[in-house]
């Protein structure tokens, strides 16, 4: 079988094809064959050695994949030859609160990734793939999806009526926005361009805020909120958007702390901070009960994943390329 691996980071040249030895399914263990692949903004930070956990060149990348199940060992109960799966983002979260050992073991990362044909893992470490869904759409889900979940629910999921802010359009955002919307939210988005505003607001957006006209946006999220704020801020900028999203909130609100996608920002504005009596979660994805949650509002709500572009496996560095360039909207997926 086929495998990529990174021989060193900085750039996608250094994603080099690798023939390897097919593995062998042990006991509770399933062989899956990889239909797609896709790409998160973690695996940009690990390329450009600006991931926030420890991370070392060798391992093949990708923490997102769908496949079938082509073989399975003894004792395996969840799923049998011919399922359709999708991996867990950590393999050994499968519900309640977050531990810090589960990251012990992130693909692409502390162990080998899905940018491979085929894969052994554990059976508790897969999901299904619901049944509307293709191979490339599922391979979308693992990263993006059960973050943008995520960070809607938990202690205080988001009711009906409510109002939720998103920034952006990457993957997560727009998870946000049809997951929000199928909760019954009202969705107030920023995008950079007119463009993209429509494409938001075709996916459900009722409001969007063009941030390059209004770089101080929060004014325009109290303007929308009559004051009041938002319930909810799915924060996927960092250091860049913090300081807008704390004078976005609504008092008693809260801050979904995600990514670092805009890292040059200034000191905390403690004061609005203060203020807000917001309270600040940090999301670390989710657990395969979130998964399975998840599925179950994608099924019955029939949300389609969206998807930039879709590349050949033989293909992959251009779609490393094409990712790196950040001209996409919605997912970059790798099919074979």
């Amino acid at each position: 079988m086929q495998s990529y691996r990174f021989k060193q980071f900085g750039n996608p040249d250094g994603l080099e094809l690798h023939q390897e030895d097919m593995p062998v399914p042990q006991a509770r263990e399933v062989l899956v064959r990889v239909r797609a692949t896709s790409l998160n903004y973690r695996d940009l930070a690990i390329m450009n050695g600006q991931y926030t956990l420890p991370s070392e060149p060798g391992h093949i990348p990708l923490s997102d994949a769908a496949g079938e199940v082509v073989q399975v060992g003894d004792r395996v109960e969840r799923f049998k030859v011919g399922d359709r799966v999708v991996n867990t983002f950590m393999p050994r979260w499968f519900g309640g609160a977050f531990q810090a050992q589960a990251r012990d073991e992130l693909y692409g990362s502390d162990r080998d990734g899905w940018l491979t044909e085929y894969k052994v893992v554990s059976e508790e470490s897969l999901v299904s793939l619901p049944d509307y869904l293709s191979f490339e759409q599922g391979a979308t889900l693992p990263c993006a999806a059960v973050t943008a979940w995520a960070a809607l629910n938990g202690d205080r999921p988001i009711k009906a009526g409510e109002t939720v802010l998103t920034l952006g359009t990457g993957g997560v955002s727009l998870f946000a926005i049809q997951l929000a919307k199928a909760m019954g939210a009202r969705v107030i988005a920023t995008t950079s361009s007119e463009a993209k505003a429509e494409r938001l607001k075709a996916l459900g957006a009722d409001e969007v805020i063009n941030y390059v006209q209004h770089p101080e946006w929060s004014k325009e999220v109290q303007r929308l909120t009559s004051g009041q704020g938002v319930n909810r801020v799915v924060e996927v900028g960092g250091p860049g958007t913090l300081n807008q999203s704390i004078r976005s909130i609504g008092i008693g609100g809260e801050l979904a702390l995600i990514g670092f996608v805009a890292q040059d920002g200034l000191a905390i504005d403690f004061f609005s901070l203060f203020k807000s009596a917001a309270r600040f979660r940090v999301i670390s994805v989710g657990s395969r009960e979130d998964f399975d949650q998840m599925n179950r509002v994608l099924v019955q709500h029939k949300i389609m994943p969206v998807i930039d572009s879709v590349f050949s496996f033989t293909d992959s560095k251009r779609a490393w390329q094409h990712f790196d360039s950040r001209l996409h909207v919605g997912k970059v997926v790798i099919s074979d």
